[in-house]
């Protein structure tokens, strides 16, 4: 399986990059890379692939279309979620100082990338 390059690469290529990780559609961790304790990663990504399969149901209720990516930008950084397909999802961890138009530029290539291998 690439995904471990995918990701390596993903993260090394953003500023400023704390960590990325595939989840499945119940929150559990396929792969990771990350710059930090991967528990704290897979704790963030959990959490996040269950948020975001609230929000696809949630959006799709409505006129929207289907959800692609979500950004979320705090204090300490910018959090990115995105579908690789109907049951997975790439969750990117990047700190504040991290241009989040740079980072969601470079996920949404990687995005693409997954699911060739998906």
């Amino acid at each position: 399986m690439p995904y471990q390059s995918i990701l390596k690469s993903l993260a090394e290529n953003v500023p400023h990059s704390i960590g990325a990780i595939i989840v499945d559609w119940e929150g559990e961790a396929v792969q990771e890379f990350c710059h930090c304790d991967p528990y704290d990663l897979r704790f963030v990504g959990a959490h996040t692939g269950i948020i975001l399969a609230q929000l696809k149901k949630l959006y799709s209720s409505g006129n929207g279309g289907e959800i692609s990516d979500v950004l979320v930008t705090a204090s300490g950084g910018h959090l990115i979620v995105g579908c690789i397909d109907r049951e997975y999802s790439l969750v990117l961890n990047v700190e504040r100082e991290c241009p989040a138009a740079l980072a969601l530029y470079h996920f949404r290539i990687t995005v693409a990338h997954l699911k060739k291998e998906f």
